[in-house]
């Protein structure tokens, strides 16, 4: 993912998320809002309840090769946060992608 794609400051985090539309599922919430720029950005968050240092990173690390591998599914000029919940710890790459995807898909009807 590139540093361009990234919401990295937190005024920018919770105006995204206190001001915008939601999706969820038993694993991920999803956040979006329109922004004024040409591209997309993500922001994703994984609270300290989830784990150590360890699984957190690793758990961001997975949903932003889910991110690249699957740029086609979301729309330009658009804010997504990410926020995973603790159910996500035990899930396999395969299904972490299918909940993120189908949370894309439902967030673009």
């Amino acid at each position: 993912m590139k540093k361009i794609n990234i919401v990295k400051e937190n005024r920018d985090f919770e105006n995204i998320i206190n001001s915008s539309n939601y999706k969820k599922n038993q694993f991920l919430i999803l956040y979006f809002k329109r922004n004024n720029l040409n591209y997309y950005r993500f922001g994703i968050s994984v609270g300290k309840k989830i784990g150590n240092a360890v699984i957190r990173n690793k758990l961001k690390r997975r949903i932003r090769n889910i991110i690249d591998k699957n740029r086609k599914e979301y729309s330009n000029n658009k804010d997504y946060i990410i926020m995973v919940r603790k159910s996500c710890l035990d899930l396999p790459f395969e299904k972490l992608e299918q909940a993120f995807l189908e949370l894309i898909k439902g967030e673009n009807k």
